[in-house]
């Protein structure tokens, strides 16, 4: 016997009898002797519908009511998952975030958990084996008392904490794909499942462009030493044994993993913008006269790289931006200029950034420069160049973007993973 999170997003709960499936999965689990706690997304689609209706309310309109208001998916795919498992015979109550309570700070959309009493769902796991249907995505703000939402993907993150909380065996992610890929299997057919990868792999894969997981819930079951396992949630529920291992990625600390390669897999995004600002004066403050105001503005700057030029009186400056906030990006240091002291700023929209990740790579040299030469012989520029200790990341026209996964994919063995 174990203690489970088990978390559902918004495919798997789309309709009623998708939602039937997920509690076959909770049942399983259950007649295995497993305490369960349950956390689910809104139904497939309603998070969009409901922030829609807050815009065409009011373009401008207040964040805490915006999260009244988008938090209700969460709490209508709750109660109705508790409605089923109950008429299943299954012991199951639905919790909001507010209830348990999940603790957040007051930043209204983005908010981050604080706190979780999870003592009240472990009594009823010892008292009556009550299966908790958690909400995902949202919480409670002690000083204001109003709801609060997590961002987008929240609901990976809600499940994470509770695990912790309740100081779960594991946490179970049940998506609409059996796992995490070496790459995106629709670029690149012969992309392989890991079996395991290391938090701090999955931690660069989700922030590089990888969709499966939210990154702060990778940051969480890394902090928490929470194993997270991301299966499929369409898997026939009655095929599976509850004490074998279903098909998977599990993800744990590296020790737990026995060999690991130099590469673990290729993260790509094309949602990428490029700003180059040309003959800036080089001197000390600059930097800050560009990257402050920025940050003010909230406005994330990735990829940074500059060049001197041979008298060292001017540089050139390069730097990439989310391409939603490319044109805020733009105004910002145009409204700048005369502090910034640039001659000309360039940029580009039709970018892509590829990212090669491996914790192997901390033990092996001249990984990098394989992979520019293989680019190189493919005739795919290389706008600039970003590196860490297991990643290094690539900017490239977009065009070249699947071929450069491809050619990079092939190049580190990860079709034969």
């Amino acid at each position: 016997m174990g203690r489970l999170v088990m978390k559902f997003g918004g495919t798997s709960v789309a309709n009623i009898e998708r939602i039937r499936n997920v509690a076959r999965h909770v049942k399983r689990e259950v007649d295995a002797g497993h305490d369960v706690a349950v956390v689910v997304s809104a139904m497939s689609g309603k998070t969009n519908e409901l922030v829609d209706w807050c815009r065409d309310a009011s373009p401008l309109h207040d964040a805490r009511e915006y999260d009244a208001v988008v938090a209700s998916g969460e709490q209508v795919t709750s109660g109705l998952l508790a409605i089923v498992l109950q008429g299943m015979g299954i012991q199951a109550r639905s919790w909001q975030g507010w209830q348990i309570p999940i603790v957040t700070s007051d930043a209204h959309a983005s908010a981050r958990i604080l706190e979780i009493d999870g003592s009240e769902i472990m009594n009823r796991f010892a008292d009556r084996k009550e299966v908790a249907v958690i909400a995902g995505f949202q919480g409670i703000n002690p000083q204001t008392n109003r709801i609060t939402t997590l961002g987008r993907g929240g609901s990976d993150t809600s499940a994470v904490a509770i695990a912790a909380a309740i100081r779960a065996d594991r946490c179970d992610i049940y998506t609409d794909v059996d796992g995490v890929y070496t790459t995106d299997p629709r670029v690149v057919p012969k992309a392989k499942r890991l079996d395991k990868i290391a938090f701090e792999d999955m931690l660069e894969l989700a922030s590089l462009g990888a969709k499966v997981l939210q990154v702060r819930s990778v940051e969480l079951g890394m902090v928490h030493n929470m194993p997270v396992f991301v299966r499929s949630s369409f898997d026939k529920p009655e095929d599976i044994d509850p004490h074998g291992t279903p098909p998977g990625t599990l993800i744990c600390s590296e020790e737990e993993i026995m060999e690991s390669h130099v590469v673990t897999g290729i993260a790509f995004s094309k949602d990428e913008a490029q700003i180059s600002l040309r003959q800036i004066q080089d001197k000390p403050g600059v930097a800050a006269a560009i990257f402050g105001p920025l940050a003010d503005a909230n406005i994330n700057v990735d990829m940074i790289v500059q060049n001197v030029s041979e008298d060292g009186k001017a540089t050139d400056l390069t730097f990439t931006v989310p391409a939603s906030d490319y044109n805020r990006a733009r105004d910002t240091i145009t409204s700048s200029k005369d502090k910034i002291g640039y001659a000309r700023l360039d940029s580009a929209t039709d970018v892509s950034k590829v990212s090669v990740i491996g914790s192997g790579m901390r033990s092996h040299a001249g990984v990098a420069a394989k992979a520019f030469k293989a680019l190189a012989e493919r005739n795919i520029n290389i706008r600039a160049i970003t590196t860490s200790e297991i990643k290094f990341s690539v900017l490239i026209d977009a065009a070249y973007t699947e071929l450069a996964v491809r050619t990079l994919h092939t190049l580190y063995g990860l079709d034969q993973a």
